[in-house]
């Protein structure tokens, strides 16, 4: 038989998803792949039950509905410090997943090269590899997860077509200060590459850190691409909604590549999702507050525990040091976590380009009686996990 395609040929299954199966197995608390286990706005899912019964049920425009991308640009306006205009500088995706795709699609040629911060998002490698592009990896640096100015310009040497900024930052939870990002665009400029970044967690940001779009930055419109999602921000992970914002040279280019790829996103759950769009700042503001707490109640527990951990600045992921149960593998020791402790988390190492094994990546996007009972649980890490030193 033929051969298949060599770019896949490096590619595993996701390890979050793995984990996601192993913890329905095992009936453990699933601490893994990053979805809420509470319900979304309730004004989101009145919206979405009308829907059911009003005639939203064929193709929207293909690059998103009308009324959903005038939503999103005033939305996305309002806090980005940009004019975004619904017409011109938005395209509507399956999720931020599809958009982070689309976007390098649309940016890099084969044989092109990318950077990727490590740690980073696991899609992130696959996509410029599934784009024909090389990535090259420059390390983000503990406890902190700053990156070292002459690291990055030595990958910028290389002349990268673009970079990915997740910011705030999945696994790390790091936010990049202005003065860091002011350093990335110098190199951006100075080296002619574009930006494209991964806002999910925009909104997820904790005091005194705040997130700045790159986008907003002097000279950096022109190059680019910001994804997001709806996902984290509304708690609907399963509805896929995503976007992508830009000039309008690459948004024509973009729309095409979405078009081939998946036509275009669910019409009913965005006609639904409009009512979220429209939410006024205090949405945005009460939920960080409840990030900020469910973040509180998590390390305090751990803390509790004298579990070594990270503390994020963003998003709602926290990494554990596991370095003194003296497992070679993390993939190991997180499949015996779900079944012997009952608690599900992700092995640092799919998250990392250095031989890092001493990491798992744990969230908090959980109902607090939730987070409870995984501390419950974890209580009993030490006892149950024989060390192997």
């Amino acid at each position: 038989m033929p051969v298949l395609s060599e770019k896949t040929r490096g590619f595993t299954d996701s390890a979050i998803r793995r984990m996601t199966r192993i913890c329905l197995e095992c009936d453990a608390v699933n601490l893994s792949q990053g979805f809420p286990d509470f319900e979304p706005p309730r004004e989101i899912l009145d919206r979405l039950a009308e829907v059911s019964k009003e005639d939203f049920h064929q193709y929207s425009v293909t690059w998103g509905a009308q009324n959903f991308r005038e939503a999103l640009a005033q939305k996305q306006t309002r806090f980005m410090g940009i004019t975004v205009n619904p017409d011109t500088n938005i395209v509507v995706t399956c999720g931020s997943t599809e958009a982070m795709m689309a976007a390098m699609m649309s940016v890099v040629n084969p044989g092109d090269k990318v950077i990727v911060f490590s740690p980073f998002y696991e899609n992130y490698g696959a996509d410029a590899i599934l784009s024909g592009a090389q990535p090259i990896y420059v390390p983000l640096h503990p406890p902190e997860f700053n990156f070292n100015t002459d690291e990055l310009e030595a990958a910028f040497r290389q002349n990268p077509k673009a970079l990915i900024l997740c910011n705030p930052s999945n696994p790390s939870g790091k936010v990049f200060t202005y003065d860091e990002l002011m350093i990335i665009a110098s190199l951006v400029e100075k080296y002619d590459a574009y930006v494209i970044t991964d806002e999910v967690y925009e909104h997820i940001v904790f005091e005194p850190n705040r997130h700045i779009y790159f986008a907003s930055l002097p000279g950096m419109w022109e190059r680019t691409v910001s994804c997001s999602s709806l996902s984290k921000t509304y708690s609907i992970t399963g509805w896929r909604l995503g976007y992508i914002i830009a000039p309008p040279e690459i948004i024509d280019v973009a729309k095409k590549v979405h078009d081939f790829l998946t036509v275009g996103a669910a019409a009913p759950l965005q006609e639904a999702a409009v009512t979220g769009l429209r939410f006024k700042d205090d949405y945005y503001a009460d939920l960080a507050k409840k990030y900020a707490s469910k973040r509180n109640l998590f390390l305090k527990g751990l803390d509790d525990l004298n579990i070594t951990h990270t503390v994020p600045q963003g998003a709602y992921y926290v990494l554990l040091d596991i370095s003194e149960f003296g497992f070679e593998s993390d993939l190991e020791f997180c499949e015996t976590l779900a079944r012997d402790v009952g608690v599900g988390a992700v092995p640092g190492s799919s998250f990392f380009r250095e031989p890092v094994n001493h990491l798992i990546r744990l969230h908090f996007a959980k109902k607090d009686e939730t987070l409870f009972g995984a501390l419950n649980r974890l209580e009993n890490m030490r006892s149950k996990i024989p060390c192997r030193k």
